[in-house]
């Protein structure tokens, strides 16, 4: 009897220490606050980032940017998804700062070909909740940004790439605090599943 009690309890203990980490994509065009935003939901949240890698990867290469560049940001992009799943279950939210959805439309619109692998990420990697920024905020010049009239086509390319895989999303537009309030809102829907065990 004892033995049972103690096998209970400590499987109690454990199914209420386990989470469910929930994976939120803030993504969008160019130049509407996607990084910022990340930013301020980390300081808000038990949350992990995954910091945007095209960035970090083009202005490194000190060139323009060729297919096979795009390629290996994209297999850059799952491998960081996949070990941030695997290091971080203490966590309630892992945060993308954009992801396959972004790289797959940018392969679509230089290149008109996208690699087969990476669609079928895009199906296998299930995202919790994408958060879609809108492009209404003033564009601000960058060495690395280059689609500064086409944001709003490109927004919606976006929203129709998120709606055809059947995705949770939200659109949120605003500045500043506003967007965050509207983020966390859209977050707080999401629970953090905890297990409970019924007498």
């Amino acid at each position: 009897m004892i033995a049972f009690v103690f096998l209970f309890v400590k499987k109690t203990l454990t199914l209420q220490k386990s989470k469910t980490l929930k994976k939120i994509v803030v993504t969008g065009p160019e130049s509407v606050g996607k990084t910022t935003l990340c930013m301020e939901l980390q300081k808000r949240l038990n949350a992990v980032i995954i910091p945007e890698y095209a960035r970090t990867y083009i202005e490194s290469i000190g060139r323009h940017y060729t297919y096979d560049d795009v390629e290996q940001i994209a297999r850059r992009q799952v491998a960081e998804f996949k070990k941030a799943v695997a290091d971080n279950k203490d966590k309630d939210f892992l945060i993308m700062d954009t992801f396959l959805i972004v790289t797959k439309v940018w392969f679509m619109h230089v290149y008109e070909r996208c690699p087969k692998w990476l669609l079928s990420e895009i199906d296998n990697e299930k995202i919790d909740l994408y958060i879609l920024l809108k492009p209404d905020i003033e564009w601000e010049e960058d060495p690395v940004r280059e689609n500064p009239h086409i944001r709003e086509y490109l927004y919606e390319w976006y929203k129709k790439e998120i709606e055809q895989i059947g995705a949770n999303y939200v659109e949120i537009g605003g500045e500043g605090s506003i967007r965050t309030k509207r983020a966390l809102r859209a977050i707080n829907k999401l629970k953090v599943e905890k297990t409970q065990i019924s007498d």
